[in-house]
């Protein structure tokens, strides 16, 4: 079984900013890394948010894994703001 972690990502401009806190495997955020991921216009009209995503974007908060498990089955994967990983683009 993947441990889970809780992440931070951080993502801002002159315009809008996006972040959030969110639970994945390690494999899973290395996977994100170098994916195009789009928020869309998340601050509003013509506020689109999109780019790819870079090791420097993300860190990971120091919580043990088995915090992270007991809080995730109440909060779900989601804890604050948005999920990166819902909002990769797909290869076409």
């Amino acid at each position: 079984m993947n441990e889970k972690y809780l992440w931070k990502f951080d993502w801002g401009n002159d315009c809008a900013y996006v972040g959030g806190l969110f639970v994945a495997t390690e494999d899973e955020v290395a996977n994100l890394i170098g994916k195009t991921v789009d928020f869309g216009e998340v601050a509003g009209d013509y506020s689109e948010v999109f780019g790819v995503f870079e090791e420097d974007d993300i860190r990971k908060v120091d919580i043990d894994s088995e915090t992270v498990a007991n809080v995730s089955a109440v909060l779900g994967d989601t804890w604050a703001g948005y999920n990166p990983l819902n909002y990769v683009e797909e290869a076409e």
